[in-house]
């Protein structure tokens, strides 16, 4: 996966250059990829000078509704924006349920987790989620699926970047 990460690191960074060597002969549909290119860097969409217009462009279009640009061209793709504002610990899978608020996520371990007898009880169902063998006469190890709130992305939307022989990647913005 590093490999795969560090060939697409270095094909955006070859990509951005020629970019910003042929900027005077950009036309108006590059804006798009000229965007793709400076999300897709790793060190931030505006580490580099020649990408900070683009970007700032980006952000007022975005904030007054606009749709994300597109980019399409030789080896090069673009998906439409997402939006996931939330996400799991390792371990964990997101889900949604009805609350008294509504709908709200939250993380559910992926396998179930000893817990406290306290915290053992049954579900909906009526079955308990015990475990093992009794220990010399003592109750018998709760085992449940967990739940915990999920994590707050700082960064919800992403457009997915492929790269044609290079390999696709997330990037968040």
């Amino acid at each position: 996966m590093n490999t795969s990460l560090e060939r697409i690191s270095i094909a955006l960074i070859s990509l951005t250059s020629i970019c910003v060597a042929y900027d005077s002969k950009v036309r108006a549909d590059d804006w798009g990829c000229q965007v793709i290119l400076c999300l897709s860097n790793p060190g931030g969409p505006t580490q580099y000078a020649e990408c900070r217009p683009p970007i700032e462009k980006l952000w007022r279009e975005l904030a007054e509704g606009r749709p994300f640009p597109s980019c399409s061209g030789v080896g090069f793709h673009a998906s439409q924006s997402g939006y996931e504002p939330y996400y799991c610990d390792e371990g964990y899978r997101l889900t949604f349920r009805y609350g008294d608020r509504g709908r709200e996520a939250i993380c559910v371990s992926t396998t179930p987790r000893t817990v406290p007898h306290n915290e053992c009880y049954a579900d909906r169902d009526g079955a308990e989620f015990f475990t093992g063998q009794h220990r010399n006469g003592g109750e018998r190890p709760c085992r449940r699926y967990v739940t915990t709130r999920p994590n707050v992305r700082p960064q919800p939307h992403y457009v997915d970047v492929t790269i044609d022989g290079v390999g696709k990647q997330r990037v968040w913005y």
